[in-house]
């Protein structure tokens, strides 16, 4: 299923969204947050609530979106007052980063010393993976103070992509849960955050088509890849793609491990 989405850079964006179209229009509120819907809508109530998605973050504000993985809660990068609010709505220590969430794979090279060949990042990105660079003289100093490490991810949803290019501004981007709790898939799971946010984007349960066992497998969100150091990786966190990655980086581009 595709999704055309027009307004990033004036024109038309096609990605792959998993779950397919968004389903009915509508907003709904509890506590600060307002909750819409871009499930089944309309191309006109779509660009509306990234419009007010955006406004929000803008304003300083914390929103819950569905990535391709997983739920998150974002705020930008430039914005203090955001990222200390993810750290405490989900009680979550300060020495545990923040990854941040760009559009394109262009992008990466602003905010990231990338060490790996382009055909390789764009392979990877856009997709389930967060890859993990020195990081950028530009990075607000706010965002994971004293550490040189960054991660980097480009969600395969267009809503999140366009969402980013609208904010002109990189997502300081976690998973929208309580620390030390399980991963979400669909809003109603993460109802207890919902008076600590601006905005809810509601997309839907997030499947990535199997059941059982394998949704719980989708929970473990994005693939972790340490980059930083040239022609090696390592596994930070296997997430729900580490074989595919592995294969890529060994095989194709020959890269050894230093960590797994």
């Amino acid at each position: 299923m595709r999704l055309l989405l027009a307004s990033c850079s004036g024109g038309l964006v096609g990605l792959r969204r998993l779950g397919g179209l968004p389903r009915v229009a509508g907003s709904s509120s509890l506590g600060m947050a307002r909750v819409l819907s871009i499930e089944n809508v309309d191309q006109k109530t779509l660009e509306e609530v990234l419009q007010e998605t955006s406004a929000a973050l803008r304003g300083g504000g914390v929103v819950a979106i569905p990535t391709d993985t997983i739920y998150g809660v974002a705020s930008l990068v430039s914005s203090n007052e955001g990222i200390e609010r993810i750290y405490e709505m989900k009680g979550r220590w300060r020495d545990k980063p923040l990854a941040i969430c760009v559009s394109e794979v262009e992008q990466v090279y602003r905010w990231a010393k990338v060490t790996v060949p382009s055909s390789l990042l764009s392979r990877l990105l856009p997709g389930p993976v967060t890859t993990v660079f020195e990081r950028g003289g530009d990075l607000n100093p706010a965002l994971n103070p004293g550490l040189p490490l960054v991660g980097l991810r480009i969600p395969d949803s267009s809503f999140v992509r366009c969402l980013v290019e609208q904010c002109g501004c990189p997502l300081a981007l976690t998973s929208a849960n309580l620390s030390h709790s399980s991963s979400t898939l669909s809003v109603q799971e993460f109802r207890e955050l919902w008076s600590l946010l601006d905005v809810v984007v509601d997309g839907g349960v997030i499947s990535h088509g199997g059941r059982g066992g394998e949704e719980e497998a989708s929970r473990l969100g994005s693939t972790v890849v340490d980059l930083s150091h040239t022609g090696s990786f390592s596994i930070i966190r296997p997430g729900m793609c580490v074989g595919t990655f592995i294969h890529t980086f060994v095989h194709s581009y020959i890269l050894g491990v230093f960590s797994v």
